[in-house]
């Protein structure tokens, strides 16, 4: 007696995958389909579904290899069996189960595509377009050519990739990751627009007329490419245009949540992921980022409180392990690594992990595997964190002519962003000789974007450098009325300490306590403080580094340029 092939497939049908497997070992051990090959290929096809639905994906894979041999033999078989022996053959086809049908059921291009997924699943991209790329291009639906992008973009074979992903446009306009990918990929708006289908139906209507007169799909690809081309301000806008249109979108919130968490508007993109979790409290996209943002702020009870939640959710994700890693970094940095790792590891195009990672390295003394890290970063997305990870590691490697270099990327990938031009400052700020450079980098940056208060506490640090204290009392105290942040008032009070004003430089240091108790920099301040009220001096001043100046005719002419 065999096995139903029908009660297999409602087995996995129903998603009762452990006995779909079980009964799948008696439906492909059966005597009876030593003679028929058809129903042979068609069992290891569901047994292998259901190895594969328990995420084993080895034993599928042969499973699956199997069932395209058994498959491959049914020409040959069929003619070399004679016509009574056939004929008894198809009865017993008819016979087997309500589902059998004379002709092979199974298609080869499916199995293929699930074998390719395996291989994928298990990290072996090119055996797994080795597989995609033995089915025709012309019997490919929509998955097989999303999965083949995604596989040919994990290559870096970035033109065929580009092809899959277009072909999945012109098919449905509606597949977002295509938009998303094509945009990081570099194609236009324009040319991503005219992928979409207009071909009219029967009914002489265009079968995506409906997104066509409401305009909010091409506005999102032009707010997409915004931001691929780092055009963050552009972005932003068409993202806040579209959330008029769709309040509480989760998705267009987080997207610019994450925006502003890299050009630096923090506040504002805290604000963005507490509203996101106030409408759903499950999602874990882009939380490692919100975890990083809290951890800047020192806001540790918070941060608990969200890695305890993502460990609930979900402990498989990637950013789950980004957050584990911004929660142990104070407490042990290699485990922390060891979690930023295991994020990478999980998704090798997680670009959170790859920054943790650099900070971490740079927090341990290690630039040399934090260029490592942050070029990971580059590779996949650039945006501003991995410049300012780089300039932070080559400055930290005194590799002045790279850090350089760097900076004027970030200079020219994002010409209108303050931040790209204090990287260029802060390269010529690490010298003597570049302090007047740095200045007038630092003053473009502020002139840009006047509230930036990273180019305000440097430019103040560099007159300081060169003496001149009381103006950088006034610039700060410029930004004290707008500010309640603690990072200021400690440059207040070390420029009040360098002056000898100790009472003004004791009251900043306690200000910024009062803003952040986590504050380092406060608690070390207000230690040396204590000790110069006292009359000791508590630690002699460093000789300054003279020997690392970069001598760059060709560069200063494209830094006034840009400027």
């Amino acid at each position: 007696m065999d096995v139903p092939r029908d009660q297999l497939s409602v087995l996995l049908d129903h998603g009762l995958h452990s006995s779909a497997q079980i009964l799948g070992c008696f439906a492909v051990s059966s005597i009876n389909l030593e003679t028929n090959p058809h129903i042979k290929a068609e069992s290891l096809v569901l047994y292998g579904d259901s190895l594969f639905r328990e995420k084993e994906y080895r034993r599928a894979i042969q499973i699956y290899k199997q069932a395209l041999q058994h498959h491959k033999i049914l020409p040959k078989q069929a003619a070399a069996t004679p016509t009574a022996t056939r004929s008894a053959l198809s009865a017993l086809n008819r016979s087997s189960s309500p589902n059998s049908i004379n002709a092979s059921v199974i298609n080869e291009n499916e199995v293929k595509f699930k074998i390719a997924t395996c291989h994928s699943s298990l990290g072996e991209n090119r055996a797994a377009l080795a597989e995609m790329e033995g089915i025709p291009s012309k019997s490919r639906n929509l998955e097989m050519n999303l999965t083949m992008a995604k596989l040919y973009r994990n290559s870096r074979h970035t033109r065929a990739a580009i092809g899959c992903f277009k072909e999945c446009l012109r098919n449905c306009p509606y597949i977002m990751e295509a938009i998303i990918a094509l945009a990081e990929l570099g194609v236009s708006a324009k040319d991503i627009v005219s992928l979409f289908p207009q071909t009219p139906t029967r009914t002489g209507r265009p079968p995506f007329d409906h997104f066509d007169s409401s305009r909010w799909l091409p506005r999102y690809v032009e707010a997409r490419c915004c931001i691929a081309l780092n055009d963050y301000k552009g972005g932003l806008e068409i993202f806040s245009e579209l959330l008029q249109r769709f309040p509480n979108n989760v998705h267009i919130l987080l997207e610019m949540a994450k925006v502003k968490a890299v050009i630096g508007k923090n506040d504002e993109a805290i604000l963005d992921f507490e509203n996101v979790r106030s409408i759903d409290p499950y999602v874990i996209t882009y939380m490692d980022e919100y975890a990083m943002l809290l951890k800047l702020k020192s806001d540790y009870s918070k941060l608990n409180k969200l890695v305890h939640d993502l460990l609930n959710i979900d402990p498989t994700k990637p950013e789950v392990f980004v957050a584990l890693s911004v929660l142990w970094e104070k407490k042990d940095e290699r485990g922390a690594l060891s979690y930023a790792e295991k994020s990478i590891r999980i998704d090798e195009r997680h670009v959170a992990g790859y920054i943790m990672k650099g900070n971490l390295f740079l927090s341990m003394n290690r630039p040399e595997a934090a260029v490592v890290a942050y070029r990971g970063a580059q590779e996949l997305r650039p945006d501003l964190r991995s410049y300012q990870g780089l300039v932070r590691s080559y400055l930290a490697l005194s590799k002045i002519k790279e850090a350089l270099y760097a900076a004027r990327e970030a200079m020219k990938a994002m010409p209108q962003s303050a931040k790209a031009l204090k990287l260029v400052g802060d390269v010529h700020a690490s010298n003597t000789s570049g302090r007047e450079k740095a200045k007038k980098f630092y003053e473009s940056a502020l002139r840009l974007e006047p509230g930036f208060l990273g180019a305000a506490l440097a430019l103040a640090e560099l007159h300081v450098m060169e003496g001149r204290n009381g103006d950088a009392v006034i610039l700060l105290e410029r930004y004290l009325k707008d500010w309640a942040d603690d990072s200021l008032h400690v440059k207040l009070a070390q420029v009040f300490a360098s002056t000898n004003m100790l009472h003004d430089a004791l009251s900043h240091y306690q200000a910024a306590l009062r803003i952040n108790i986590e504050n380092e920099a406060a608690k070390i301040g207000l230690d040396r403080l204590e000790k110069l009220m006292k009359g000791v001096d508590p630690d002699a001043p460093d000789d300054d580094d003279e020997d690392n100046e970069v001598d760059d005719a060709d560069g200063d002419q494209e830094e006034a340029e840009l400027l």
